[in-house]
């Protein structure tokens, strides 16, 4: 593991000075295309269920109803913001992550905070892990396949880990995301909330 922290770090710096142009275009353009706050943070639970907030550029806008609730996904996710998602673009923030230690490059993707008390123990697995930019179950389907398969592969790659697997799933990253593979699941803008097991 201090081999993949290594690797995390030395990444994500060059990741970062490399794409700092990219990462200051796309941030005027989220700014005058969807608004501010440029960035979306938002709480995750990472190793061991710790909670920390995850960056991304943000992808939809504010818009609410009369009732003060947001607007669903489809109606607030603008042209730029699916361009955003289809390129993973919006993920770029999450290299802060990775170099604070909140995440790492590859691992079962950070979900939401509400999911926590549905997850069984062997869901539960996939928190043994530090979360990941991309993982295991991302380059085998992404929001294209359904929860419970996602959650097998996340478990998957937590018990079968090595520096080898890492490298395969960053160079099948780079695969998914030229092809535009699994930016969301059928019948919806992103993904179907997990609201539990049967």
């Amino acid at each position: 593991m201090v081999f993949k922290r290594i690797l995390d770090i030395i990444i994500s710096i060059l990741g970062l000075v490399i794409l700092s142009p990219v990462l200051v275009v796309v941030y005027i353009l989220v700014r005058i295309k969807i608004g501010t706050p440029v960035f979306f943070s938002q709480k995750r639970p990472g190793k061991n269920e710790k909670i920390f907030y995850m960056y991304k550029f943000r992808s939809m806008t504010n818009e609410k109803d009369e009732m003060g609730r947001f607007l669903s996904d489809d109606k607030r996710l603008t042209r730029f913001g699916t361009f955003l998602r289809k390129t993973s673009i919006d993920e770029l923030p999450e290299l802060f992550n990775v170099l604070k230690g909140d995440m790492s490059l590859v691992g079962p993707r950070p979900l939401l905070v509400e999911y926590l008390p549905l997850y069984n123990e062997e869901q539960k697995e996939r928190h043994n892990m530090k979360p990941g930019i991309t993982g295991w179950a991302q380059v085998n389907g992404r929001n294209a396949i359904g929860w419970q398969e996602k959650f097998k592969l996340d478990v998957w790659y937590v018990r079968n880990w090595s520096l080898k697997l890492d490298f395969k799933i960053i160079g099948m990253t780079f695969k998914k995301v030229f092809n535009s593979e699994g930016i969301s699941q059928s019948g919806h803008a992103t993904v179907e909330k997990f609201t539990g097991n049967d």
